[in-house]
């Protein structure tokens, strides 16, 4: 029950969000539409920006579909995209809000996953540490993250394949040859 309901404050939010700013919506708006007294809300989310939260760890979190791995990261990268371009409105007033550090972390951990996942395979039999693996993936995240984050202040117009295929051609080859930098026996 309480999952039906986050599911339906949730969706109020985002159909609110179609047809104003997220500074011009109140938990009033979003429990009327959603025919729930405010108290429920409060039950759930401590307030809007708590349920923005909650929409990306629960809902966007299953953007990647299991996509972690080097031969479909750009799949995985592309079904972020997805989500975002489907989502339109949601992400575009959360991006151009005062509380966007939401959409940010969310890009942040789903990308980090996805490229530790490849960093982790393309590491099956050298011997590097954990903290360097993260790295590589922390490196790699954020210029990820960045292009994703212009191309939605841009209005998201440019083709997310386009941008994928130009990133595929910038890395080919460059996680491997950073895990032999820091394969152990060479790490300084």
């Amino acid at each position: 029950m309480a999952q039906t309901t986050k599911k339906a404050l949730a969706a109020s939010l985002k159909k609110l969000l179609s047809q104003k700013p997220m500074d011009k919506i109140t938990i009033i708006d979003i429990v009327e539409d959603c025919e729930v007294n405010r108290q429920t809300f409060y039950y759930h989310f401590k307030d809007i920006y708590d349920l923005v939260e909650w929409i990306y760890t629960n809902e966007a979190s299953q953007a990647l579909g299991g996509k972690k791995t080097y031969d479909t990261w750009q799949q995985g990268f592309m079904q972020i995209f997805d989500y975002v371009s489907k989502n339109k409105d949601f992400v575009l007033n959360t991006y151009h809000s005062l509380n966007r550090e939401h959409l940010e972390n969310y890009l942040y951990s789903e990308t980090y996953n996805l490229l530790l996942g490849v960093v982790e395979e393309k590491a099956s039999g050298i011997t590097v540490r954990n903290d360097d693996k993260a790295f590589i993936a922390h490196f790699y995240k954020y210029a990820f993250v960045g292009l994703m984050l212009e191309w939605i202040g841009k209005g998201m117009k440019d083709d997310p394949s386009a941008i994928i295929a130009r990133v595929n051609i910038l890395i080919y080859g460059s996680i491997a040859k950073a895990l032999e930098n820091f394969r152990t026996n060479n790490h300084i």
